[in-house]
C-alpha cells in the first residue's frame, strides 16, 4: 500500500503536467491568433512572457471598450477620467490605442479613479465615460461626489444619507441643530472611520450620544468635497438667479441653474434642501429656521470658483439667499 507521502508527491507531479500541457494549448492559441508557426522546437518559456503580457492587455482593452458600449445604452452621468503621470512595471499596451508605451519611467497615465492605462498623448482623446472601481477609491471624505457615488453604485453620498437618517431619527428638536458644532476629535475619527468602514461606519447613539458630532461630521464631509455641491461651473447661474427680483423669474432661473449640476450633484442637494426643510419646520424645537440655516450652509454648499477675496465677500450674502430660496421652494424647484 504506497505511503501518504508518495500519494502527495504522484499527485504534486499530476498537478504540474496538466499545469503544462494547459500552459501549452495556451501558447498554441496564442501562436495561431499571432499567424505565427511553430516548429517542433518551441522557444524557451521568456519568449512567451511579453507576448501573453501583449495578449492579456489588448483582452482587458477589448472587454472595457464591450462594457462601455454595452453602458451607453442606459443613460449616465458623464465623469471625466482623473489622470496621473504613472511609472508601469513591465511591458503596457495604451488601451485606447493598443501601441506599446515605451520607456521605463513615466511611460503614460493611469486614471486613479478607474485604473485606465493609456500614453499621456491619447489620454486627450479618451471619452468622458470614466467607471470609477472601488480598488482604486481609497477615502470618502475629499473624494469627488460624482466618484464616489459611480463607485458606490447609489444615488448619494453613503455619507450624506447615513448622517441625515440619523439626524432625523433622534435629533431634529435638538436645540441649536446645525449651529453648535462636536468635538473636533470625535469629528475627525468619524471621518477616519468613513474612510476605512464606508457604510460600515456605526454613527448610533451608541457609538455618538451627542447628534452636533453627526451634523459636524456631515458639514465637514460637505466641506471637503473637491467640487462643492453646487458645483464650481454651476456657480454663477445661481448668484445671478439670486440677484433676480421678479418671482416667476427667478424660481425658473433657479431650476435652469439646478438642470446644469451633475446628477449626483443634484440628487445630493434635492435630499439635503428636503432634510433641512423638515430641521426648519421643527423651529420651535431647535431654534433654526431656513434663514439661519442658509447663513451656515451657504458657504458650505457654494464657494467662489475664483480665489479673488472682494467677489468671495460680496457673494456671500448671495450664497445665503440661494440657499434660502433653495429650502423654502424645495417642493416646487425639484
Amino acid at each position: 500500500m504506497p505511503s501518504r507521502e508518495s500519494y502527495e508527491v504522484h499527485k504534486e507531479e499530476k498537478s504540474l503536467v496538466q499545469k503544462a500541457k494547459r500552459e501549452a494549448n495556451q501558447e498554441d492559441i496564442l501562436a495561431a491568433a499571432l499567424g505565427m508557426r511553430m516548429g517542433p522546437q518551441k522557444p524557451p518559456a521568456t519568449f512567451w512572457q511579453p507576448l501573453k503580457l501583449f495578449a492579456y492587455s489588448q483582452l482587458t482593452s477589448l472587454v472595457r471598450r464591450a462594457t462601455l458600449k454595452e453602458n451607453e445604452r442606459t443613460p449616465k452621468s458623464e465623469k471625466v477620467h482623473n489622470f496621473k503621470v504613472h511609472t508601469f512595471r513591465g511591458p503596457h499596451w495604451c488601451e485606447h490605442c493598443a501601441s506599446f508605451m515605451w520607456g521605463l519611467m513615466a511611460q503614460g497615465v493611469k486614471c486613479a479613479d478607474c485604473g485606465l492605462n493609456v500614453h499621456k498623448q491619447c489620454s486627450p482623446l479618451v471619452p468622458n465615460d470614466c467607471k470609477p472601481d472601488l480598488r482604486h477609491i481609497r477615502k470618502v471624505y475629499s473624494c469627488d461626489l460624482t466618484t464616489l457615488v459611480q463607485a458606490h453604485n447609489t444615488a448619494r453620498p453613503m455619507v450624506v444619507d447615513m448622517c441625515i437618517r440619523e439626524i432625523e431619527s433622534r435629533g431634529l428638536k435638538s436645540e441649536g441643530l446645525y449651529r453648535i458644532s462636536g468635538f473636533s476629535d470625535s469629528l475627525e475619527e468619524v471621518k477616519m472611520a468613513f474612510d476605512k468602514d464606508g457604510e460600515k461606519t456605526d454613527i448610533s447613539v451608541n457609538a455618538y450620544e451627542d447628534i452636533n458630532i453627526i451634523t459636524g461630521a456631515l458639514k465637514l464631509y460637505l466641506r471637503d468635497l473637491p467640487d462643492p455641491i453646487i458645483s464650481y461651473d454651476a456657480y454663477p447661474r445661481f448668484i445671478e438667479a439670486a440677484k433676480l427680483t421678479d418671482p416667476e423669474k427667478k424660481l425658473e432661473a433657479f431650476r435652469e441653474a439646478i438642470a446644469l449640476l451633475p446628477p449626483s450633484h443634484s440628487d445630493t442637494l434635492k435630499y439635503l434642501m428636503a432634510h433641512l426643510k423638515r430641521v426648519a419646520q421643527n423651529e420651535q424645537f431647535n431654534l433654526m429656521n431656513a434663514e439661519n440655516l442658509a447663513i451656515i450652509f451657504g458657504p458650505t454648499l457654494m464657494r467662489v470658483p475664483s480665489l479673488d477675496a472682494m467677489t468671495a465677500l460680496n457673494d456671500i450674502r448671495y450664497q445665503r439667499q440661494v440657499v434660502e430660496l433653495l429650502i423654502k421652494k424645495e417642493d416646487v424647484l425639484f
